[in-house]
């Protein structure tokens, strides 16, 4: 079904509406929802919607949070995400983080007690278009190895940096540390679509095609006994910096009942004019033109910003499945 961007805002807002969130978070939550549809990012679109509202109804996040914030020292904060959804305290974090960043440099803003936070390029590309360099990290709920084990210890715990271009779309690399982002897995199973061998393990540690066995067991680290160490790294630091709960104390996104995650985030942001005001610019332009002398290569970030421009302009086809699981879920939920 062909969407517009509006179509999507509304759908996804009025389906967290009806599962009892307040008007902010449903509205801000629903934008970076139709925002991921834009770009092509469809696991972490409209797909979550249910999601979001089979925690809502059972429980598992505030449904009208106030959020709280902690300043610490000259150059760092702390956003109390109070239970509820991540978007509304990472928009805050990052104009907090964007601000500190203006007058001393760098700064730090961590997130706790938060939730599941979608396209980590979205926060990062904030930051970058308004001059600055931008570094997100984030646990999830675990769902990969140590280094030789078998058993979930660790989310995907994605990561993402952005970095101003001079007038132009910034360069954003965003990246989960499993194989693939675990949200393709949802997507696949609630469209009945097998997945690639080489994503995720059954409870078994079995290799499998099933999107659902898949969901139940082990997604598989990027790059194998490396991705499993970058994922230790962004979960000490995350966890320790907010004080949120380490991954394998949150229970899984994918399951309507279960505790409220109370997982975290952490906000990098620096001002590139440490070395001059145009030093940076500079260099990372002399970069570009490199890059522009090998046709084959392209800047990570490029690909979703032309999808965004097209979806704007001639909508997206958003799965019939998925917008009739958020109408139907819409009608169940206000005939209560």
């Amino acid at each position: 079904m062909n969407l517009s961007y509006q179509d999507m805002l509304s759908l996804a807002y009025s389906g967290l509406r009806a599962s009892g969130i307040n008007k902010k978070s449903s509205f801000e939550t629903a934008q970076f929802l139709a925002l991921a549809e834009l770009d092509g990012l469809s696991s972490h679109g409209l797909a979550r919607v249910a999601q979001y509202a089979g925690h809502a109804i059972n429980g598992r996040i505030e449904l009208a949070p106030k959020l709280k914030v902690r300043p610490f020292k000259t150059s760092a904060a702390l956003v109390d995400a109070c239970d509820g959804l991540a978007f509304p305290a990472l928009r805050l974090a990052t104009d907090i983080s964007v601000n500190i960043a203006s007058k001393t440099g760098v700064s730090l803003v961590a997130v706790t007690n938060s939730h599941h936070f979608g396209v980590a390029g979205h926060f990062v590309e904030a930051a970058a278009r308004a001059g600055y360099i931008s570094l997100l990290f984030g646990n999830t709920p675990a769902a990969m190895p140590m280094v030789g084990g078998t058993k979930a210890i660790f989310g995907t715990n994605p990561l993402a940096a952005a970095f101003p271009i001079h007038n132009s779309d910034p360069l954003v690399i965003d990246m989960s540390l499993s194989a693939v982002a675990r949200g393709k897995l949802l997507v696949a199973a609630k469209n009945g679509e097998s997945i690639p061998e080489g994503w995720a393990l059954t409870v078994d540690g079995k290799p499998t095609t099933d999107p659902q066995e898949g969901l139940k067991g082990l997604m598989l680290p990027l790059g194998g006994d490396k991705g499993a160490l970058l994922a230790l790294m962004v979960e000490l630091l995350v966890v320790g910096l907010s004080g949120s709960r380490f991954s394998y104390e949150a229970d899984s996104f994918f399951d309507a009942k279960g505790n409220r995650p109370r997982i975290g985030q952490l906000l990098i942001t620096i001002d590139p004019g440490i070395a001059g005001s145009q030093v940076f610019a500079s260099r990372l332009q002399s970069f570009l033109n490199t890059l522009a002398s090998d046709p084959g290569t392209r800047l990570p970030g490029q690909r979703r910003f032309k999808k965004r421009s097209t979806g704007i302009k001639d909508g997206v086809n958003v799965s019939d499945i998925v917008v009739s699981e958020i109408q139907a879920g819409i009608r169940q939920l206000w005939n209560k």
